[in-house]
């Protein structure tokens, strides 16, 4: 079923999300850097609400993976099953976004240890929830979707809790603030958020548009099968680079 989740999650509304958070580097690393500390926390929450509601209309695109999958022409039964997978990660979407937005809170302060033993218990839960899901509950790939979404939500509430009480937050997160709906603000946002989430996206469909090709193959499911765990690999070992490139957030220090 790897395949199947791929055709999903690589082309798919995450990016978009990732993406757009990808604003909070630059608004957050010049706050940092000019000791507006308050600020933090006021662009943080612009963040959210705006990953918070374009959630909405990319969950409509999840919630019709099966049609949008069919007329691209693939295999009518991968379709089919991509569907339910994508309509049992719907929730996650909405974590995913609030995730993107603590972790580039904390990033920009050089606050990134917390960050390791919230996610490595996200994950153990992770490995727990979805072999219980899927081999003791028999629920298939729809036990792997809502182990993901059980993840990805503790990872925001623990995380959520960590900025709320630490001290170390105390400066830069001072609560909700109405700043956070200035219109002009969030356009700001916007303005900066739109064209990184577009430059993510065509960085990463690039590489993954193959895999929707793969299924118009003879063999659909043997040939998206392999090119999916092949481009998981791949995936997986460019974390590394990915991860030490977090230290360019200094840059935003000098802004």
């Amino acid at each position: 079923d790897i395949f199947k989740m791929d055709l999903v999650l690589h082309p798919n509304p995450l990016i978009l999300q990732r993406g757009m958070a990808n604003a909070l580097d630059t608004f957050c690393g010049q706050s940092y850097g000019a000791k507006q500390y308050h600020l933090l926390g006021i662009q943080t929450q612009r963040a959210m609400l705006v990953l918070v509601l374009s959630s909405i209309p990319l969950a409509l695109i999840w919630a019709n993976t099966t049609q949008i999958l069919a007329f691209a022409g693939q295999d009518p039964e991968i379709s089919a099953e991509a569907g339910v997978y994508a309509l049992y990660m719907i929730p996650s979407l909405f974590a995913f976004g609030l995730l993107q937005c603590l972790l580039m809170f904390l990033q920009a302060q050089n606050n990134v240890f917390p960050m390791l033993p919230i996610a490595g218990f996200s994950t153990l839960l992770h490995i727990l929830v979805c072999w219980f899901l899927v081999f003791k509950l028999r629920f298939g790939h729809k036990g792997a979707a809502i182990s993901n979404c059980i993840s990805y939500w503790m990872n925001v509430l623990l995380l959520g809790l960590y900025v709320k009480f630490s001290p170390s937050c105390k400066e830069t997160w001072t609560g909700f603030s109405n700043k956070s709906l200035d219109i002009g603000g969030i356009f700001k946002f916007l303005r900066l958020a739109l064209p990184s989430s577009v430059m993510t996206c065509l960085e990463i469909w690039s590489f993954e548009m193959m895999v929707l090709l793969a299924g118009l193959l003879p063999n659909p499911k043997l040939e998206a099968s392999v090119l999916s765990i092949s481009l998981n690999t791949s995936t997986t070992l460019f974390m590394i680079p990915l991860g030490l490139g977090g230290a360019t957030r200094d840059c935003g220090w000098e802004l």
